[in-house]
């Protein structure tokens, strides 16, 4: 599993930025991002390749963050794998809360990166199934 950040910034021109340059300013990778906006505030969900000095540093800052754990599947580049990987773990009972990707270059293969109602067990089904997971050092 992969530690990811949720950053709760106010919706206005700027506010993204304003996390981007923090973790500029402190040598900090961003490996992914996603918002999830609402009229007044946004969720910002970033992967980055070193999650507790960012959490440090974006609280020292202001902000409110919180840092969680979520799943991050390999898949191939391929019509149908996206949907096959949901279709299992729907067929597991397992509902996705929410979900993003990283896309690599250099030869490394696409991550998808989602949440569920019970992690280990999403994770485990998805092993069984012949699925490759991803570990925070993985993302780095």
């Amino acid at each position: 599993m992969i530690r990811q950040l949720s950053i709760f910034i106010q919706n206005e021109i700027g506010s993204v930025a304003g996390v981007t340059a923090i973790l500029k300013n402190n040598n900090i990778n961003l490996r992914a991002i996603a918002s999830f906006d609402t009229p007044q505030f946004a969720i910002l969900r970033i992967v980055v390749d070193q999650p507790e000095k960012a959490k440090t540093i974006l609280i020292d800052s202001g902000f409110a963050v919180t840092v969680s754990e979520a799943i991050a599947v390999e898949l191939d580049d391929k019509p149908g794998v996206l949907h096959d990987l949901l279709q299992v773990i729907a067929d597991a009972g397992f509902g996705v809360n929410y979900i993003y990707s990283i896309v690599f270059r250099n030869g490394k293969i696409p991550l998808i990166i989602l949440n569920t109602d019970n992690l280990e067990k999403t994770k485990k089904v998805l092993l069984d199934k012949g699925y490759s997971v991803a570990e925070q050092e993985d993302v780095l």
